[in-house]
C-alpha cells in the first residue's frame, strides 16, 4: 500500500456502485482514509465489511445526497473526522431513454441524482477545504455530454451541469489550493451496463459502436484517473474535463 495520500480524508459518494467501489479501493491503496456515502444503507454496511476484511477501517454515511440536509449530515461527519481533503462526486445514475419518453418524475430524478448531489456536496465541502488551504474535487461526468449519445439528452443536461460547475469552481477556488476536475467515462464494464446490454441490446450496441477501442472501460481505468487527480502530481491540473473513453470523442 502506498502512503501518497496518507493523512488525507476522501469522501466518496455513490460508493456502492461498481465505479464508486473501485474508486474507494484505489484511494485506500494510496493511503487515504475514507468516508463512504450511499443511498443504500445495507450495501454500504457490506462494503465497509469488505474493507474491514482486509484490515482497513472506513466510516460510512447513508443518505439521499440530492437532499441538502443529508449532505449537511455527511459533511458534518467529515468535519468530525478532521475535514474533507478529497471529494469524489460519483453519486448519480442515469435514467436513459428517448427524451419524449421521460416523465416529469424521471426528468427530476435524473437531475437530482447527477447534478444536485454534486452541487450540494461541493457547497458543503469547499469551506472545509478552504480552511485547510487544500482540496481535491473530482466529479464523475459523462463522455456522452460531448458525443451526443442516443437517448441521453436528459442525462446530458444533468452531467453537463456538472461539467460546467467544474470550470467555475476551479477558477474561483484556485487561490485556496483547491483543484476541481471532472473525469468523464464512456461506457464502463459494470453490472448496470451488463443489465442494459441484456434488456436493450440495440440501444446498448450504439454506446459501444462509438468507441474506437471496441470495448467498455474497465472500472480500474476510471479509478486510476481519479487517484491521479487526487494526488500531488496533479496539483497544476484544474478546471479540466478529462475523458476516459477509448477515443469515443477526440479533441
Amino acid at each position: 500500500m502506498s502512503v501518497e495520500l496518507a493523512d488525507r480524508l476522501a469522501v466518496v459518494t455513490g460508493a456502492c456502485s461498481d465505479i464508486g467501489r473501485g474508486i474507494a479501493f484505489a484511494l485506500a491503496e494510496k493511503g487515504a482514509s475514507l468516508l463512504l456515502a450511499d443511498l443504500d444503507e445495507a450495501k454500504l454496511a457490506g462494503l465497509a465489511d469488505e474493507f474491514f476484511g482486509i484490515g482497513l477501517t472506513v466510516a460510512t454515511c447513508a443518505g439521499d445526497l440530492s437532499k441538502q440536509d443529508d449532505v449537511a449530515g455527511l459533511m458534518a461527519q467529515a468535519e468530525a473526522l478532521g475535514g474533507v481533503d478529497i471529494l469524489v462526486n460519483n453519486a448519480g445514475g442515469g435514467i436513459i431513454k428517448p427524451f419524449l419518453d421521460h416523465t416529469p418524475e424521471t426528468l427530476a430524478a435524473t437531475v437530482d441524482r447527477n447534478l444536485w448531489t454534486a452541487l450540494w456536496c461541493c457547497w458543503y465541502a469547499i469551506p472545509q477545504m478552504r480552511d485547510k488551504q487544500f482540496g481535491r474535487i473530482i466529479n464523475i461526468g459523462a463522455d456522452s455530454v460531448r458525443n451526443g449519445l442516443a437517448a441521453h439528452a436528459a442525462y446530458n443536461a444533468a452531467k453537463g451541469g456538472v461539467h460546467g460547475m467544474t470550470t467555475g469552481l476551479a477558477r474561483e477556488f484556485a487561490p485556496d489550493n483547491i483543484t476541481v476536475n471532472t473525469v468523464a467515462p464512456c461506457a464502463v464494464q459494470t453490472a448496470i451496463l451488463n443489465e442494459f446490454l441484456e434488456k436493450d441490446p440495440e440501444t446498448a450496441a450504439k454506446f459501444l459502436q462509438v468507441i474506437p477501442v471496441g470495448r467498455a472501460a474497465k472500472v480500474s481505468e476510471v479509478a486510476s484517473m481519479v487517484t491521479y487527480l487526487a494526488g500531488e502530481d496533479a496539483a497544476f491540473v484544474t478546471g479540466q474535463v478529462i475523458s476516459v473513453n477509448g477515443g469515443s470523442t477526440m479533441l
